[in-house]
């Protein structure tokens, strides 16, 4: 859809597809389709704003499903090293199945006791009105629906008493006990499925899955369901290849925790039938051979990173890490990116330099439209924008592509910067109480979105003096120093 067919950018469709959102980038958008295709690594160089991350995520998009359960199981044996257990989709599916009979019975979050459905994410504790657990906050009320907890005062009915718990998260599972048709009491679970379904086990159903439990204890570091993007950008070394947490008790039988349910799954786990991304690349310093490890084993193993804590002796051998990993940085730092990983992702991928600007034509404006209409979209609080306001968008990716990159009859691609343009624009438009934004808010949007460096020129003369005036100057004795000190 060309500029000359539309009057607002709420016209112009945003596609469902990440890799068509992402604009100007022809060349690395055919090499990331190779790469979902052919399962290859990636490593985009270029300066900042210009997409990395968009095509880092599209990658992910394209992806099949996990289907690979990860779990740690207690090795009676040496319980000091756990074992790995992985479990596809069809035998996690029959193991359910196997033990379905005992997986009670499932009811609607309306069925359940109030304060069950307060728990585990369902109910307004405020307006009592259920909804989703990811909601947050109410749909009806507002309210954070986990800040307060409403319950009867042992004075009476007439009085009701309100605790502050402070849950910040729905929780998964909630006991609870009441009385049988025996007239005995018992204790009951409620699971939480999903948004609409809660499993109910009663004490029958909890010994015999205890039962069958009993003879193979797991601890799940990486579900079947989970995400399969893993953004690892600055990562510690326990985030990135995981831990194993220090027990104060060392594992004692009655009060201790076992080996197993102490290790922690690193990024590079987690990321496993996915993609693994790093931005600023150089910034992992030495964890950079680690990567590398992973990315040539595809197992790696987890073990207590720190030599004080009890987790230290604990070991877990090949689990699985088999990810396909886009690295990212700018184009300085290229030289710092370790040459045997750059080797890997060359051996078994491409190095991508993107584009900066793009050729100023009819097609690329009403590109840069549709970046205009998805960039208010995403932000979700600012209207859409006129055709004459998209049209000084244009003229101003006209005057950066010129005077950042001395290219002619180009637009720019650094649009994270652009970006801000609109929304400070949409931020104007909405104080205004206007409905679109106009000519005057991207004008006035232009004028005010400028780095502290350009205020320092314009108001001082130069970067430098405006320094210069962070001090403390008394009549008396002159400049004495910084003004916080």
């Amino acid at each position: 859809m060309l500029l000359d067919e539309i009057e607002t950018t709420k016209e112009v469709k945003t596609p469902q597809d990440p890799i068509k959102r992402i604009i100007g980038q022809g060349n690395a958008v055919e090499k990331v389709r190779l790469a979902i295709r052919q399962r290859r690594h990636l490593l985009l160089v270029g300066p900042p704003g210009i997409g990395k991350s968009m095509l880092a995520k599209a990658i992910s998009y394209h992806l099949e499903k996990p289907k690979q359960q990860i779990s740690v199981l207690h090795n009676p044996q040496r319980p000091h090293h756990p074992v790995v257990e992985v479990l596809s989709r069809e035998e996690i599916e029959a193991e359910s199945r196997k033990v379905g009979v005992y997986l009670g019975r499932t009811a609607s979050p309306q069925e359940l006791p109030y304060f069950v459905a307060e728990r585990l994410g369902y109910r307004c504790s405020y307006c009592g009105v259920t909804s989703k657990p990811d909601d947050i906050i109410c749909p009806k009320c507002g309210s954070n629906k986990y800040g307060k907890v409403k319950t009867k005062s042992p004075v009476g009915n007439a009085i009701t008493e309100v605790f502050e718990l402070g849950i910040n998260t729905p929780e998964r599972e909630v006991y609870a006990t009441r009385i049988n048709s025996a007239g005995k009491e018992e204790t009951v679970v409620y699971q939480r499925l999903d948004k609409d379904r809660v499993r109910v086990l009663d004490q029958k159903s909890i010994e015999e899955l205890r039962a069958i439990n009993e003879g193979k204890k797991r601890n799940v570091i990486v579900p079947l369901s989970r995400r399969n993007f893993v953004h690892a950008t600055g990562a510690s070394e326990t985030e990135l290849l995981g831990d194993v947490r220090h027990d104060p008790y060392g594992s004692h039988p009655e009060i201790g925790t076992p080996a197993y349910l102490r290790v922690v799954p690193g990024a590079v786990h987690e990321a496993h039938e996915g993609v693994l991304f790093v931005d600023e690349l150089p910034h992992l310093e030495h964890l950079q051979n680690f990567i590398l490890t992973a990315m040539q084993e595809r197992r790696f193993p987890i073990t207590g990173r720190n030599p004080q804590s009890g987790g230290a002796s604990i070991k877990v051998e090949d689990v699985p890490c088999d990810f396909l990993f886009v690295g990212a940085c700018n184009i300085k730092d290229v030289q710092s990116i370790l040459p045997p990983l750059r080797s890997r992702i060359l051996g078994n991928g491409y190095e991508i330099l993107l584009e900066v600007t793009m050729e100023d034509n009819k097609t690329n404006q009403a590109y840069l439209a549709q970046f205009i209409s998805q960039e208010i979209t995403k932000d979700g609080k600012i209207p859409h924008a006129t055709k004459e306001a998209v049209l000084d968008i244009i003229e101003e990716a006209r005057k950066r592509a010129k005077v950042v990159d001395d290219a002619r009859n180009s637009l720019t691609l650094r649009l994270r910067d652009l970006g801000g343009v609109v929304r400070l624009a949409g931020d104007l438009a909405t104080d205004e109480g206007a409905k679109l934004i106009e000519r005057k808010h991207i004008k006035q949007a232009i004028e005010e979105a400028k780095p502290i460096e350009y205020q320092l020129q314009e108001r001082y003369g130069s970067v430098w003096k405006g320094i210069e005036k962070d001090q403390i100057i008394n009549p008396e004795y002159g400049k004495i120093g910084s003004s916080y000190l």
